[in-house]
């Protein structure tokens, strides 16, 4: 466990040896569901792999109120416990937390990024709507509204299990995160970012992976063979060990 600046606990669990690499996963993720998993055991080859649930999800704490802020801190917690600096890998979602930290000058090295999910746009009444049906419904019908709102194929919804239900109140955190993504945002996370999308991603995903690359100072991007938003590992682990470990 590694403890916030609010308290709060954070569950971590560490693979393999070597410079400290952070997985932030995405949306609805944790230890209990995992689907848009890094590649753990092939990275943990080089590096030592730092995977946590994020707060309010598994085994992690939660507060009474949520802001960015205070997930950055988290994140500022965690790299301070493994060593005081380090790289991310964000996926989804989640990209926009690492983009968050880098702006307000954690020790970030590098940071690849799968696929954020950018809009310099954001409507606050989503935010809303997320929080009415959660509110009026419940954690799983806020879960599949919000898995619809954002394009996921529907057969992919109908297929989700209890456990993604249980941390359907973090979605609004989500939320929160997209209202926060703008180009100052971008262009104040002045670290190399490799921004990675996947060739069965083709449409708002490849367009939203060149606005971040477009918008990052110091940023490359590659896309990859998978499918809607994946992919393999095999193909996935040598890219980013490519990208972190060299200059």
């Amino acid at each position: 466990m590694v403890t916030a600046p609010d308290g709060v606990e954070i569950s971590v669990t560490r693979t393999g040896t070597g410079p400290a690499l952070v997985v932030i996963d995405a949306a609805g993720n944790y230890s209990g569901f995992r689907p848009l998993a890094a590649p753990v055991d092939l990275l943990a080859e080089h590096f030592s792999v730092y995977v946590y649930d994020r707060r309010g999800r598994g085994a992690s704490g939660d507060a009474a109120t949520y802001t960015v802020e205070k997930e950055v801190g988290d994140l500022a917690a965690l790299i301070d416990a493994v060593g005081g600096s380090a790289c991310l890998y964000g996926m989804s979602s989640g990209c926009l937390l690492a983009v968050h930290a880098a702006a307000a000058g954690l020790p970030v090295r590098k940071m690849a990024l799968f696929e954020p999910p950018l809009s310099f746009d954001p409507d606050p009444a989503f935010t809303a709507a997320v929080r009415d049906v959660l509110t009026t419904r419940g954690r799983r019908a806020a879960v599949e509204f919000f898995n619809r709102a954002i394009g996921v194929p529907d057969d992919l919804i109908a297929g989700l299990p209890a456990e993604a239900w249980s941390v359907g109140h973090t979605l609004v955190y989500e939320c929160l995160l997209l209202e926060t993504a703008s180009p100052e945002l971008l262009g104040a996370a002045d670290v190399p970012a490799l921004v990675i999308d996947s060739t069965g991603s083709a449409g708002p995903l490849a367009d939203m992976a060149r606005l971040a690359a477009g918008h990052l100072p110091k940023a490359t991007r590659r896309t990859l063979p998978g499918e809607w938003h994946g992919v393999a590992g095999e193909v996935l682990a040598p890219v980013l060990r490519e990208y972190l470990l060299h200059d």
